[in-house]
């Protein structure tokens, strides 16, 4: 239940992120609740695997720069994202850095609110 709270919760985040950004670095083909579902699943998987690793590897750009480097990790992990999707012809992807950037730091934002409201409850 726990895994498919956060699948919901990331396709929420990436449905916003679009919403705000389509056209402006982000490039969104096929808008329904399926699609946005499986990007959720894929971004949480992403998250998963690599984040961990690359935090490991990145930490001392994560010191050095007092935590910003951490939005450098997940604009990356947004952009790794947007490549499986258009792997698997999800129709997501990004097209600028400041898509991804920008994106990320919507999804981490969205995120973050929707899981304190949905674990106060």
């Amino acid at each position: 239940m726990k895994f498919i709270l956060h699948v919901i919760i990331n396709a929420v985040a990436i449905y916003a992120s679009v919403l705000l950004l389509n056209g402006r670095g982000l490039a969104m083909t096929d808008m329904n609740w399926v699609t946005f579902a499986i990007l959720g699943l894929i971004f949480g998987v992403v998250n998963a695997l690599l984040k961990p690793v690359l935090q490991v590897v990145g930490c001392p750009i994560i010191i050095l720069t007092l935590g910003l480097g951490s939005l450098l990790i997940n604009t990356l992990l947004f952009y790794i994202t947007s490549l499986l999707a258009q792997a698997l012809q999800i129709g997501f992807s990004v097209t600028t850095f400041w898509g991804a950037f920008l994106g990320a730091l919507i999804v981490s934002v969205v995120s973050l609110l929707l899981s304190a409201v949905l674990r106060t409850r």
